[in-house]
């Protein structure tokens, strides 16, 4: 098995039976789009769903927003054969992994989840939300996913404090 990583604004559609994609995610989204008759898929991974108002974004980092980021995946399906009619959708990701930046997961999971909609695409499974990061792995060539939590990381290492003002010896 070939396995594939993908990250931030990059998409892969494949129609080889032999390919795995596989992601990991935090508050980025990751939508794995399959056509089961021409057995044609693809996964991409987005930073953001799109930019703000008036903001102005260079060509090469268009991709990283989910506006740009789904049609590239859509047309690459596409040009491998997919029909548009019989796409099915399966969204992953967009945690709220750090508590100072607000709802960016969740603005990135309904920019995906609307998206989809809009454009008639059946949706298939969605596992968005929480705040622990997930490892995806797409077979694109089955339309078959799976999503696991990544482990909490270990608190850091209590450091031993000397007792009644001594001094500490290391040895």
């Amino acid at each position: 098995m070939r396995r594939i990583n993908l990250v931030q604004g990059e998409h892969l559609a494949t129609d080889r039976p032999d390919t795995l994609l596989s992601t990991l995610l935090g508050s980025c989204i990751a939508v794995c789009l399959h056509d089961g008759v021409a057995h044609v898929g693809g996964m991409n991974h987005f930073l953001l769903g799109q930019p703000d108002a008036g903001q102005q974004v260079c060509a090469q980092d268009m991709q990283r927003y989910g506006v740009h980021a789904m049609e590239l995946l859509i047309n690459a399906m596409m040009q491998r054969g997919a029909a548009r009619s019989r796409l099915r959708a399966h969204i992953y990701g967009g945690a709220n992994i750090i508590a100072g930046l607000g709802g960016i997961g969740h603005g990135n999971a309904a920019f995906a989840r609307r998206f989809i909609e809009t454009e008639g695409i059946a949706i298939g499974h969605v596992d968005v939300g929480g705040t622990r990061a997930r490892k995806v792995e797409f077979l694109p060539f089955d339309g078959k996913a799976r999503a696991t939590f990544v482990a909490e990381p270990l608190p850091p290492p209590r450091v031993p404090q000397p007792v009644d003002g001594g001094e500490l010896e290391l040895f």
